[in-house]
């Protein structure tokens, strides 16, 4: 049996990035939109921009098309990002632990130029990150880059042949179903990280289980 340190792949929102995707909807609702954008689905338009499809500029563009918006480039920027909240520092400290123990580590997301730089600029003032979320991992696998996003198969098949890493020698971390179905699938061994579990509450346990699948129990 192997004894290497299995490889760590990282969800961002909601497994090291706080997330509440009804705040993005509150704040649209605000300019009289109600936009099809949820953890579990989304629209066209959505797909678009986390496949790298749509410049921020377009994106503008089809938010004001599609929902008669008239708000200011900033405003729509602001609404969009209002979804995203902390990093907390505990959560990067497990994964610069985990790194010193030897895990190599990567980050697979779905998301968007908008959101990227919004928090990246978070990280360099809260936590001097030159390169944003990327200074705490070996590598970032974004779907706006790659062209591909979760659920489909080719961001995974795409993370793993970057990396040289075996599906089977690596730990996919995701609060997502529907992606960690794809992981299971190709494979990978995975953590649901469901609420209100966090990375540091299941994470240490799963590795303990690993190569059998971590189940975490249900919260109380």
């Amino acid at each position: 049996m192997s004894t290497k340190l299995p490889n760590l792949l990282f969800d961002f929102g909601g497994v090291i990035i706080n997330i509440d995707y009804a705040l993005t909807r509150e704040a649209m609702r605000r300019y009289g939109a109600s936009i099809e954008f949820t953890q579990a689905a989304q629209a066209e338009l959505f797909d678009l921009m986390e496949t790298g499809r749509l410049t921020p500029e377009e994106f503008r563009k089809g938010l004001r098309e599609h929902y008669q918006l008239t708000a200011t480039d900033a405003e729509l920027d602001a609404a969009w990002n209002a979804m995203l909240l902390d990093v907390p520092a505990e959560r990067l400290a497990l994964i610069a632990e985990l790194r010193a123990q030897g895990h190599q580590t990567a980050l697979l997301s779905n998301t968007n130029q908008i959101h990227i730089e919004e928090i990246n600029r978070r990280l360099r003032e809260q936590y001097s990150f030159e390169h944003g979320i990327a200074d705490a991992l070996d590598r970032v696998f974004y779907s706006q880059e790659v062209g591909w996003r979760k659920p489909g198969e080719e961001i995974f098949r795409h993370a793993l042949e970057q990396m040289n890493w075996k599906a089977e020698e690596t730990l996919f971390i995701e609060d997502s179903p529907q992606h960690i179905e794809t992981a299971r699938r190709l494979g990978l061994r995975t953590l649901f990280l469901t609420p209100p579990l966090t990375l540091q509450d299941a994470l240490p346990a799963a590795l303990r289980a690993f190569p059998r699948e971590y189940s975490a129990p249900t919260p109380a």
